[in-house]
């Protein structure tokens, strides 16, 4: 799931860097792939925590 969306914003980013997309364009992918990373994290933590409590 949010391992899917981090693969398909990666592939989007590096396609837009590879085609000299503007920097507008490859900044906003960036921030979008950062907080899917963001999130993949707290996810994680999250499920440490849950395991750890059970």
């Amino acid at each position: 799931m949010l391992n899917d969306e981090i693969c398909k914003k990666r592939d989007e980013l590096n396609k837009s860097i590879k085609d000299n997309e503007d920097y507008d364009t490859i900044y906003k992918l960036s921030v979008e792939l950062d907080e899917l990373i963001a999130k993949y994290y707290l996810q994680q933590q999250k499920e440490e925590k849950d395991k750890e409590g059970a």
